[in-house]
């Protein structure tokens, strides 16, 4: 198969369960909460070394956010509904609730709930106030600008990480201008985030390593340095740089529409091949193979 002049691998890549959670911040300004949904998302980029992965998944206008000020709303994944729940405290109490202005609001309409400003609250010292809006419960905390609105609680859902692309240029310039395209084009979707710096990463990594300590370790069948050297290169001649874009997602089809739209937007001059990572399938509980992502079309 082909996009243009673009080879796309037979392969796919193998994606796992996680939980996601919405997290909507609200600000005076839109400098504000963009400043709040930057520190929240910071060192969340893999769970094998951050607990958790995080990213900006839209800005919401005014008119469209829960309290009419400017807005935005940022995915936060984990491998377990438990571990999520601790990130979501930690995150908002230190990054979020800290940050003059904000507000912070569960954005999931259904799943499974977990306390967050139940927990944040004490931080009041007693002097927090419950509010009731509708059938949802906030804490009114005191802070030194005035208060800090947030959710008692918010919810979680069953949902898909590690969904990838591979994408194997002919130079770093080329192979870095079609990961852009990719990645803007991805940003256009709902329900879904890349976690990695700007959505691309270099340092992709396979299972296992030589060094007992380490679960984790450069993924050398697709490092160009290493193409003579390792017996297992996934490089062919010509192909002298390759990066990846890994989505999270609350649902498996946003994650597959996602590495859609990525792959074709990928395609550009100077990208030889579009391929995805896997470990064999017997990870990963989801398998989403290239071919049936309805690229010819």
């Amino acid at each position: 198969m082909k996009i243009k002049s673009t080879t796309v691998v037979d392969t796919f890549a193998e994606a796992f369960k996680m939980y996601g959670s919405r997290v909507i911040i609200t600000a005076e300004t839109k400098e504000w909460a963009m400043a709040a949904a930057q520190s929240i998302t910071g060192f969340a980029t893999s769970v094998i070394g951050c607990k958790c992965e995080a990213g900006i998944e839209a800005i919401i206008d005014a008119d469209e956010s829960p309290d009419l000020r400017p807005g935005v709303s940022v995915l936060i994944f984990a491998m377990d509904a438990e571990s999520l729940g601790k990130r979501l405290m930690e995150r908002i109490g230190q990054c979020v609730m800290t940050c003059p202005t904000t507000a912070c609001y569960n954005g999931l309409s259904s799943g499974s709930p977990v306390i967050v400003g139940g927990q944040l609250r004490y931080f009041g010292d007693g002097h927090q106030i419950s509010k009731v809006l509708g059938e949802s419960k906030l804490w009114r905390i005191p802070v030194m600008d005035g208060e800090f609105l947030v959710d008692d609680k918010f919810n979680l859902q069953e949902s898909v990480g590690g969904g990838n692309l591979l994408i194997l240029g002919k130079d770093q310039k080329a192979t870095l201008k079609a990961a852009s395209a990719a990645t803007k084009a991805m940003r256009e979707l709902s329900d879904i985030i890349l976690p990695f710096p700007n959505g691309v990463v270099r340092s992709g990594s396979k299972v296992g390593s030589k060094y007992k300590k380490l679960i984790a370790s450069t993924n050398d069948a697709y490092c160009p340095t290493l193409r003579g050297v390792v017996e297992n290169s996934e490089l062919d001649d010509g192909i002298n740089s390759v990066l990846e874009i890994v989505i999270d997602g609350l649902t498996l089809e946003a994650v597959e529409q996602a590495m859609r739209v990525g792959a074709i937007a990928a395609a550009k001059p100077g990208i030889k091949k579009i391929s995805a990572g896997n470990y064999g399938g017997g990870l990963g509980q989801y398998h989403i193979h290239l071919h049936k992502l309805g690229l010819e079309a």
